[in-house]
């Protein structure tokens, strides 16, 4: 449930390891409390931020059995990041596998290899395998960065809107816990809004 990644940043940004804070919670919350109250005794308490507040106290509300947003029976943790721009399906296309585009969502990498089974590894160690593709469409695969422990399942879309008009959507499953899903979807945020400014230069 609780990824090495959470388990580092956890120590790094409230000086406690996930497991005193599991002990902690485990001696002053009532299993009854809702989320919010929960979030309330560690930022009025322990003096946690917002971000930090809510982070662990919906890790703490799942180890208690409850199933947080944005986590289901069949896909895991996911999350879906979208955004819709001024240009043709087929100008996002060439752009997300052209080598400054795969620059943006995978990594140093020259071309991608757009068949079922083809593995591809970018300069800086993330890999992955090609599920499937639908040509100018969608793109299914395995990804995962080299300091992550396990690999998600990444689908990238691409949808046209109108005329002119093209969606552009990450969606990631598989994730290991509810703190990489928040990372995942600030990261999916600032690469779509990187992709925007490449069509407005």
């Amino acid at each position: 449930m609780a990824g090495s990644l959470f388990r580092k940043a956890v120590i790094e940004e409230t000086g406690k390891s996930w497991e005193e804070w599991i002990h902690t919670l485990d001696q002053t919350v009532d299993r009854l409390w809702p989320h919010e109250q929960i979030a309330g005794i560690l930022a009025d308490e322990y003096g946690l931020s917002p971000k930090w507040s809510e982070i662990i106290a919906t890790m703490y509300g799942q180890k208690m059995g409850r199933k947080p947003v944005g986590q289901t029976a069949d896909a895991g943790v996911q999350i879906g990041v979208r955004r819709t721009l001024p240009v043709s399906k087929e100008q996002a296309w060439a752009f997300l596998l052209s080598p400054e585009g795969l620059r943006l969502w995978i990594g140093e990498l020259s071309s991608l290899p757009l068949q079922a089974g083809e593995r591809f590894m970018s300069a800086d160690s993330t890999s992955g395998q090609i599920k499937s593709v639908v040509p100018m469409q969608k793109i299914r695969m395995s990804w995962q960065p080299k300091e992550w422990d396990n690999p998600s399942t990444l689908q990238l879309y691409v949808l046209s809107s109108g005329s002119n008009k093209t969606t552009i959507s990450f969606h990631q499953e598989k994730l290991d816990d509810i703190y990489m899903r928040e990372a995942m979807k600030s990261h999916w945020e600032q690469v779509l809004d990187k992709i925007r400014e490449h069509f407005q230069e």
